[in-house]
């Protein structure tokens, strides 16, 4: 009897959503605790940024270990061992006396929160073979769930108990429910038959070499997310600074990713019709005409819709570098290549964060930081239109 695209692999998806769900909040919490952190501390906006910074970096090389440790033990492992690191990280976070002790500390919820992302679509891509697009998609909308359920009722809570107390008991939270939710998952995945083979694109090939192919798609990963992380980061404290509140910047927040959901979604619709590459460059370009009207248009209806137009835009951009990597590159190899790319974005998710808040401490606003945005994101299309431009479409070998 097969295991895959079965009945019982529909409610392993299930789990896995509710996992990422809870597990992802280590993505969004501080983005909503910012304004308070920054007040309780008596810091600046660049010093309170690093933190998210922390988190990032802490997500992008936990993923690595996480997904080894997957590729090993099976999902079960990484996803008790994230649960744990989630929970001791937030109770760290949540007592910690200065800022500096709270940075580190959320290093080690972003090594937990990097469970519930890679490790559970890898997992996923076993269980199914004819619906294996729309189930990792799926698998992957747990952390924009998170980021559309989380920040309005963080914020409500952070408004009430304050930030420790809230912190303190996500802490708690992810502890008590991912630990016992990773044994609903402990069976391992069906082995798939033939999982070395090269694949062979209907999207053409790439005149380049696997080595060039893959610098590209790392700076083209950082790029594209420095340019993603101005709104993402810093709408809540921009809406702060407008006088608006941080809490309608939580909701913009909330809708900003609620709309990522549906993008991610339909971005893999469009991907099996036009490929990946050419559904990252619309993808792109959106982007960045979001991120141009950020720059004039700051009345409240605006940046709501603003917001839900960017989410609607850029929620596909990522899950777009795993089809691009299964497109032109051989199976055996794209685990790996796709860690490196998806860490680049990673890595520029943490530094956009932080390059945003330092500019604003430079001129006192957002303006630039916006500018900023648009800059990396222009090197993103550029990055991609070349690779369009390096398209071939005769029959030639598939790269090794």
């Amino acid at each position: 009897m097969t295991l895959t695209d079965s009945p019982a692999a529909w409610r392993r998806l299930a789990i896995a959503i509710l996992i990422g769900t809870i597990g992802s909040v280590g993505m969004w919490a501080f983005v909503v605790a910012l304004p308070a952190v920054q007040a309780d501390f008596g810091i600046a906006r660049g010093q309170a940024s690093l933190p998210y910074t922390l988190t990032m970096t802490g997500f992008a090389f936990g993923g690595v270990l996480m997904g080894r440790l997957a590729d090993r033990f099976g999902v079960l492992v990484p996803l008790i061992v994230g649960g744990a690191s989630l929970g001791l990280g937030y109770i760290a976070a949540a007592l910690s006396p200065n800022v500096m002790l709270y940075g580190a500390a959320h290093v080690l919820v972003g090594f937990g929160s990097s469970a519930s992302f890679a490790p559970l679509m890898s997992d996923l891509s076993h269980w199914f073979v004819k619906r294996r697009g729309i189930a990792v998609a799926l698998a992957s909308s747990g952390n924009y769930l998170a980021g559309t359920i989380w920040p309005p009722l963080l914020q409500h809570f952070i408004a009430r108990d304050g930030w420790r107390h809230t912190t303190l008991m996500i802490g708690i939270f992810c502890f008590v429910t991912l630990v016992p939710l990773a044994f609903a998952l402990r069976k391992r995945a069906p082995v798939e038959a033939g999982s070395h083979a090269a694949p062979v694109s209907r999207f053409g090939t790439l005149d380049l070499s696997p080595r060039a192919l893959l610098v590209l798609l790392i700076v083209a990963g950082v790029a594209c997310c420095v340019a993603m992380s101005m709104p993402q980061v810093h709408i809540v404290a921009y809406c702060a600074d407008l006088g608006y509140g941080p809490a309608r910047g939580a909701e913009m927040l909330s809708a900003m990713l609620g709309f990522g959901i549906i993008s991610r979604i339909a971005s893999g619709f469009v991907a099996d019709r036009i490929g990946g590459l050419a559904t990252l460059l619309i993808g792109s370009t959106l982007q960045g005409i979001a991120l141009f009207l950020y720059l004039f248009f700051d009345g409240l209806t605006s940046l709501y819709v603003i917001s839900a137009l960017f989410g609607l835009f850029q929620g596909g951009l990522v899950p777009m570098y795993a089809v691009i990597v299964r497109e032109y590159f051989p199976a055996a190899k794209s685990g790996g290549t796709l860690g490196l790319v998806i860490m680049a974005t990673l890595f520029g998710m943490a530094f956009g964060g932080w390059i945003s808040g330092w500019i604003f401490d430079v001129t006192g606003s957002y303006h630039m930081a916006f500018i900023n945005g648009l800059a990396w994101n222009f090197v993103n299309v550029a990055i991609v239109c070349l690779l369009m431009m390096k398209r071939r479409f005769a029959p030639t070998a598939a790269h090794d």
